[in-house]
Formats: structure tokens, sequence, C-alpha cells
């Protein structure tokens, strides 16, 4: 029985962290995740018509809950939000789809992870990136998992290394042929 990601999106769970369906309601708690200056450089934002991620004000964090809603209709990607037990509050997001591509990173599962400043450390971007990991290969039809993960980011590289990821020298190709680099592999 396959299950559609588009369909029904599920919901994983450890002791720590809860992945679910980004919604509405998730506004306030992800404004801070968007607007924090020290996380936004972090972020991916290739090949996404030069929105930066960097959201300051309610009515932007919920412009783009609401465009992530209407992707996710059209099954262009799945955003989960991360919701953290120990504080009950959303301390990021996961955004995962298929990409077909003329480059390296065609039958992949890209993966983009938006998480706060304070959570960017090894052993929490393992605990949360260990629940998603699996079920990616079957929801999203792939052979493979990339994810970008600039230099600096030094403690998110120390945990895709950790959980078998490892960097590539290849280039996304994007939309408008810019190349994209930075990016780490897992195949399965």
């Amino acid at each position: 029985m396959t299950v559609d990601v588009y369909k029904n999106c599920p919901t994983y769970e450890n002791e720590y962290y809860m992945l679910r369906m980004t919604k509405k309601e998730d506004k306030a708690d992800l404004l801070k995740v968007y607007s924090d200056e020290k996380s936004v450089p972090v972020f991916n934002s290739d090949n996404c018509g030069g929105d930066d991620f960097h959201y300051t004000t309610e009515n932007r964090m919920e412009q783009a809950i609401e465009y992530w809603l209407w992707e996710y209709t059209r099954q262009g990607f799945v955003r989960w939000t991360i919701v953290s037990k120990v504080i009950n509050e959303a301390i990021g997001t996961i955004e995962i789809f298929h990409r077909e591509a003329e480059d390296y990173f065609t039958n992949c599962g890209l993966l983009r992870l938006d998480i706060r400043s304070d959570y960017e450390i090894a052993s929490e971007i393992v605990k949360i990136l260990k629940l998603i990991i699996e079920p990616t290969y079957m929801f999203f039809h792939c052979d493979k998992i990339a994810t970008k993960a600039i230099t600096s980011a030094v403690e998110r590289i120390s945990a895709l290394k950790e959980l078998g990821f490892k960097h590539s020298a290849e280039k996304l190709i994007g939309h408008d042929g810019t190349e994209y680099g930075s990016y780490f592999v897992l195949e399965q």
C-alpha cells in the first residue's frame, strides 16, 4: 500500500521533537525563527525567486505559511513544523519535495531545514533529521536526499556527517541556470 504524503501528511515524533504539517496557527512561533538574524543566513533559499526567508512581521509570516499550504495542495512540497516538546513551541520547519532535473540532483528528495539559531546545534539537528530521513525515500520516491549547508554552518555540517551525508562537488542548477553549491547528499 502506497501512502500519498499529499493526501495525508503524517506526523513524526520522538521524545524531543514532533514534526507535523505546518498550520496558520504556527505564525507567532515561526516568526521567531524567520526573524532570527543569526538563522537566516543558514536557510536554503536557492531557486526560491529571490526570497531570503527573513520575515519580520506577522503579516509576512502569515503570507509565507499560506504559500506553503498552497504549494502542498498543488503537490509542490511538504512543509512540516518542528515542535520542541521541551518548550512546547515551534522552533523551525522542514520542507521536502521530489526534484526532477537535468543535473546530478534528480530523483532527489530536496530537504530544507530552517531552525532558530539556538537549535542550530549538531545533537539537536541529528534528533530532528532522524525523524524524517527514512520516510523521505518512501514519500518522495527518491534514491538520495540532498540538503544545503554553507561552510559557516559547522554544527549543521557536523550533524549531516554524523547521519551519513557526504559533501557533493556537484552543483544544483536552478530554473534560470544559476549554479548552487554547498550541498550534502545521503544516498539510499
